[in-house]
């Protein structure tokens, strides 16, 4: 159980539970710090701490007329910041709450911390309120926040003497090349080596990774972590909103920081306006830490991740997703192309036919979506034909749906048309309707807009009893919107959460509705929108080699079980080619694609066992935990390696070898060490010109393939003698 206390002699908080502890300085001539974070050790001595003049606040804060002191581009050095001061702190079950107040301006921020018990893990935030005291010499009517960090700490520095000490592993995104992981030391990331006491200030130097507008991964990906380069410590974060995050590594007078941030008024023109007895919430974030490398951390936040994710009961039933788009259809369904599609993708098993882009227009569609009716030229005999002949397969009809904008030519973006949503309905700036990519935006604060878009959920539901709704998201929003006298930012960060609570109204009413996450790909790869949705796309990649990379690298973004990963064999391809598209999809979600219906009773064997491959995964992978034999894989790599470890300690490993990479590869597996084990292949169920051979010694696996690239296995390791007692020591005789 958590768990606060203070060590004699120390003004000190320590808080956590078996997994991790943390240590906070609630001096009161400081800001609170939190000093101390790692598993507890064994004699209860605890974590180690930060000395005085390595520590970071916990808070910054900055307002209009309050910047920073040194001033610059850091979110650091707040002045507000610096003068917070520890008012109390409260522990609830497995929640801490430290509230800090600045006397001078009547800003009082907590801190919120929700331990996961067991994880090593916790989730945060921060919650501002202003109460100015007139009898303090506070009179202001309001104050504008510009700044408000989620967290901030410098706590790791007690794993190295300095930032020398230290990696980030991070991953750039963006479409059809999402999560393209890098790890790099800090200084060559960005922290420049000045001479601290020669210059008599803290470096200006920092490490700043952040995403714009309402796609929270349309550059960058939330997750990332600190890697100690000793090897047996890391931290990993990842901000949990679906519009503007940052993070920001630096270094302080002796010392250095992380800090965790929403959206801000230098990146994304946010800023509030808070008076007396008003309050504001920051983002949520996640950390997690681990005695160990990016395996290890990763495995904690998967852990987290589960944790915080709000599972319903539809979410568990994890079906098999036919989707008519990628390498097939691509937005141009009609009754005569979907019903031989419909009849193959049943022989093959799928649970889920979803009809893609098209279904709602009769001509070019892009500019004019928004009503969200099937076209009359597509389904001569109505879209209920077709859905039919899903349900008659005992299939679930799904549709493609875009709900977030109207496009500039739809009767319900043209006033003339007598049908139009009121102005209020879509984003603007200064008055003036914004437009991007031939559609207007959606601004859910708004009840009109909010109704158009609960309507047209409810009416697919109730007219064509809709079970599977892929949601996509194809137009960035830009800053956001100052409708309501907002500033842009501040309009975004209201309207997201807006359609957090929109998602939340249509599960409520439609318990057994499942709906995919997707934005242009991954576009929209965030734990706000993930906790509550069913399925992630991982990309709109069409070529199945470089998607490799992409499904590998998926799980250390999100859950293994949400990764949609595109499996899109190709008809008339060669069998090494069709296996290493289905490969890609075994061990995430495997969305199946490509025209089943033209293919040899030999090929649609094979994606039958594809399916059934990937079935008995779903058996175990909301248990299972990803690990990455060969490290997260760059964008070329040649050899490709991911693994999931299933509870009962057996492992499954897909290997891609792309053109260019030699015909054997090493595959460590440290944890079957002075092990015996059994590699058998898992899909296909046979070898087929691969072969390998273990050294338990060294606990690596050599594999050998004489098929050239591109090609793909995925295996099973087996654990085939007890595993090796731990090696006693003195004290243990």
């Amino acid at each position: 159980m958590p768990e606060a206390l203070g060590r004699p002699g120390d003004d000190v908080l320590v808080w956590g539970d078996d997994a991790l502890e943390l240590v906070f300085a609630i001096g009161r001539d400081a800001p609170v710090s939190l000093i101390g974070l790692r598993a507890p050790g064994a004699s209860r001595t605890g974590a180690a701490v930060l000395a005085p003049a390595l520590r970071q606040p916990l808070v910054e804060i900055s307002a209009f007329g309050h910047g920073r002191f040194p001033g610059g581009f850091r979110n650091v050095d707040t002045v507000i910041g610096a003068r917070l001061r520890h008012e109390s702190h409260v522990v609830e079950k497995h929640t801490l709450r430290i509230r800090q107040r600045d006397e001078e301006t009547g800003l009082a921020v907590t801190s919120v911390f929700e331990v996961t018990p067991g994880v090593g893990g916790f989730r945060t935030w921060s919650e501002v309120s202003y109460a100015p005291s007139p009898a303090g010499g506070v009179e202001a009517a309001s104050i504008v926040l510009d700044f408000l960090s989620t967290f901030a700490t410098g706590a790791f520095l007690t794993e190295a003497p300095d930032v020398e000490g230290f990696q980030l592993a991070s991953a750039a995104n963006d479409w059809v090349s999402e999560g393209r992981w890098s790890t790099r030391s800090l200084r060559d990331s960005g922290l420049a080596r000045i001479d601290r006491d020669l210059q008599h200030h803290p470096p200006r130097s920092r490490i700043h990774v952040a995403d714009r507008g309402s796609w929270s991964s349309g550059e960058h990906v939330p997750t990332a972590a600190l890697l100690a380069e000793s090897g047996d410590y890391a931290l990993a974060w990842q901000i949990e909103h679906n519009g503007p995050w940052g993070f920001e590594i630096g270094e302080t007078r002796h010392g250095a920081y992380l800090l965790l941030t929403g959206p801000t008024d230098q990146d994304n023109q946010w800023s509030v306006r808070l008076r007396p007895g008003d309050s504001f919430t920051s983002v949520p974030a996640s950390v997690v830490v681990a005695s160990g490398g990016m395996d290890e951390v990763l495995a904690r936040m998967t852990s987290q991740r589960r944790a915080v994710r709000h599972v319903r009961a539809a979410d568990r039933r994890l079906p098999v997703v036919f989707n008519d788009y990628m390498n097939t259809l691509m937005g141009d369904p009609t009754t005569e192309k979907l019903l031989p599609l419909i009849d193959a993708a049943a022989a093959a098993g799928v649970d889920i036919f979803c009809i893609d882009a098209g279904w709602y227009a009769d001509g070019s569609w892009w500019d004019s979506v928004g009503e969200w009716r099937p076209a009359a030229r597509r389904f001569p005999g109505g879209i209920e034909e077709v859905i039919d002949r899903i349900r008659s397969h005992g299939m679930v009809a799904g549709l493609w749906l875009e709900p977030e904008v109207i496009g500039v030519r739809s009767p319900l973006a043209v006033a003339s048309s007598g049908r139009a949503l009121p102005d209020s309905a879509f984003f603007s700036r200064g008055g003036v309707r914004l437009a991007e990519h031939g559609r207007h935006l959606l601004d859910l604060r708004d009840p009109a807009a909010r109704g158009h878009v609960d309507a047209v959920v409810d009416r697919l539901v109730a007219d064509y009893g809709i079970g599977f709704i892929k949601m996509d998201d194809n137009t960035m929003t830009g800053p956001g919107t100052d409708a309501g006298g907002l500033a842009p930012g501040a309009g975004l960060l209201e309207h997201n959460r807006a359609l957090l609570a929109v998602i939340d109204g249509w599960q409520a009413r439609h318990p057994e509705l499942l709906i995919e996450s997707c934005a242009s790909g991954a576009m929209r790869l965030d734990q706000a929108m993930l906790s509550r949705l069913h399925l992630q796309s991982t990309s709109d990649q069409q070529d199945p080699v470089m998607y490799a990379t992409i499904a590998a690298a998926a799980p250390a973004a999100i859950l293994p079980e949400q990764a949609g990963n595109w499996a899109y064999p190709v008809a008339g391809s060669s069998r090494e080619e069709m296996v290493f598209a289905l490969v890609n999809g075994i061990l995430g979600r495997l969305y199946l694609s490509g025209y089943l219906n033209r293919m040899t009773a030999d090929e649609q064997a094979l994606v039958r066992a594809a399916v059934d491959a990937h079935r008995r995964v779903l058996t175990t992978i909301e248990r299972a935990v990803p690990f990455w034999p060969l490290g997260l894989p760059a964008w070329e790599t040649p050899w490709v390696a991911l693994g999931l470890r299933e509870p009962a300690g057996s492992a499954l490993v897909s290997l891609w070898r792309r053109p260019g990479a030699a015909d054997e590869v090493v595959i460590p597996l440290p944890f079957h060490r002075g092990e015996e084990i059994e590699v058998e292949p898992f899909f296909p169920d046979s070898a087929d010109g691969w072969s390998w051979r273990w050294d338990a010694a060294a606990g690596e696996l050599a594999v050998t393939v004489a098929v050239p690239a591109p090609t793909a296995r995925v295996l099973r390791v087996t654990r085939t003698s007890p595993a090796p007692s731990p090696e006693r020591t003195p004290d243990d005789q």
